[in-house]
């Protein structure tokens, strides 16, 4: 006698690839947007932490009894023949230009240094800091103020003082001394110095004129 069994129960068809695809694309662009976000948070604070750091440092280049102005306010963007466009911090007295700062870029041993002169009218260094570097702990971070006072040797020099033979680690031959087993950062770091002083000579008359003129 034969039995007729029961039917099988039809099986649930399974979700189709492309709503598969929908969920991991919504996904995907989720995680995008999340980290997206929070890049450009990070870069903001990095930018503001920088900012800081240049103002602090601003303040130990020029002196503050050496000008009655803002000089996070008193800018301007000098176009040099060899260094391009560089923006300049101004220091004034009333309508007369008494110093100058700005950024440059040299490169040491772990990649880029940036470096912030003060300058006076006399083309006289008033300050030297490192705003930046990525110099080997221990040794290339001599080059900060709060590992060593080596960066304060270049206040008083100028461009004739030591001289184009002087600016120069001691190793080649100058007069700036360099660190034991770190020659690459200081030698980066005098040269990059040297062509601030060479920057602010090209474009002395640019830099003193009162604001008046630069206006």
């Amino acid at each position: 006698m034969t039995h007729c069994g029961t039917p099988a129960p039809a099986s649930k068809p399974q979700n189709p690839p492309i709503k598969h695809g929908l969920i991991l694309a919504a996904f995907a662009l989720g995680t995008a947007v999340i980290l997206s976000a929070s890049a450009d948070l990070t870069r903001q604070a990095i930018a503001d932490r920088a900012t800081e750091d240049l103002y602090a440092s601003l303040a130990q280049v020029i002196s503050e009894d050496s000008h009655n102005n803002d000089l996070t306010a008193d800018l301007m963007t000098v176009e040099d023949s060899v260094e391009g466009s560089v923006p300049v911090y101004i220091a004034a007295q009333g309508p007369e230009v008494t110093g100058v700062a700005f950024v440059l870029s040299g490169f040491g041993y772990g990649g880029e240094i940036r470096v912030l002169a003060g300058i006076d009218a006399s083309g006289t260094l008033t300050g030297v800091r490192v705003l930046s570097h990525a110099e080997t702990p221990g040794l290339g971070d001599k080059i900060e103020t709060a590992k060593s006072p080596w960066i304060e040797g270049f206040t008083g020099h100028s461009l004739t003082d030591p001289g184009p033979e002087g600016w120069k680690v001691q190793k080649d031959g100058g007069v700036f001394d360099q660190f034991s087993g770190a020659t690459i950062t200081p030698r980066a770091v005098v040269g990059t110095v040297q062509r601030a002083l060479a920057l602010f000579d090209r474009n002395r008359d640019t830099l003193l004129a009162p604001k008046e003129a630069r206006s």
